[in-house]
């Protein structure tokens, strides 16, 4: 299959599917498996974070491997870390905060950023440099769907995908929320099967998760 070389906006990131695996991956042979797992449940945009030092090797592998997925990178803080996902062949990122050097080399770079906030400021100064679809995090410390309820009315141009503390149980919540394109979740790919080589089981969480109803 050819690869996708199409330039992604962040809202096309957030709208592909209800829900963005957060993947944190510590071996590199997990990677490519676990990556036509997901894309076998429908969920094709996955986030590998930036936080193991394989990481870099399995964007670098999904990309190359299973080309109907999008791979991007999390946890990415500096121009630095946008730079390293970029060359590895990731095509999106998700930050944990902002800053316009973050913004800056992501769009130097070619990614789609997810810009991570948790404050009315943040949103602002997110949207002052031209982002207008954002990581809400981490979500459930922050205020939850109440404080994008909240949101709603001076943001109202805004897109949301939160994350952190989103679960089974309440991401039918935040989905239900007009300003929620998406949510991103770890349990989508449990360390237990990924260690064990569940693939079935990651593949039957993403077919579960791709049809979670949004607004």
């Amino acid at each position: 299959m050819a690869v996708d070389t199409t330039i992604l906006s962040a809202r096309d990131v957030m709208r592909d599917a209800p829900v963005i695996p957060v993947i944190v991956l510590h071996a590199i042979e997990h990677a490519v498996p676990m990556a036509r797992a997901l894309v076998a449940g429908g969920i094709r945009m996955l986030e590998v974070t930036l936080r193991t030092p394989q990481a870099l090797a399995c964007i670098e592998a999904i990309a190359r491997d299973v080309p109907e997925a999008v791979v991007g990178a999390g946890t990415v803080r500096s121009a630095a870390d946008a730079a390293a996902a970029a060359r590895a062949g990731a095509r999106f990122a998700v930050s944990p905060g902002y800053t316009s050097a973050v913004g800056d080399a992501c769009r130097a770079q070619g990614l789609a950023l997810l810009p991570g906030v948790a404050t009315a400021s943040e949103i602002m100064a997110a949207q002052a440099d031209g982002f207008d679809a954002l990581k809400f995090f981490p979500a459930l410390q922050s205020g939850g769907s109440a404080m994008l309820k909240a949101w709603a009315g001076p943001f109202g141009d805004v897109l949301f995908c939160p994350t952190g503390g989103i679960q089974p149980g309440n991401a039918g919540e935040f989905l239900a929320l007009a300003n929620v394109a998406c949510v991103g979740g770890s349990w989508l790919v449990p360390a237990d099967a990924l260690a064990q080589g569940d693939w079935e089981r990651i593949t039957a969480l993403a077919l579960e998760a791709s049809q979670i109803k949004r607004a």
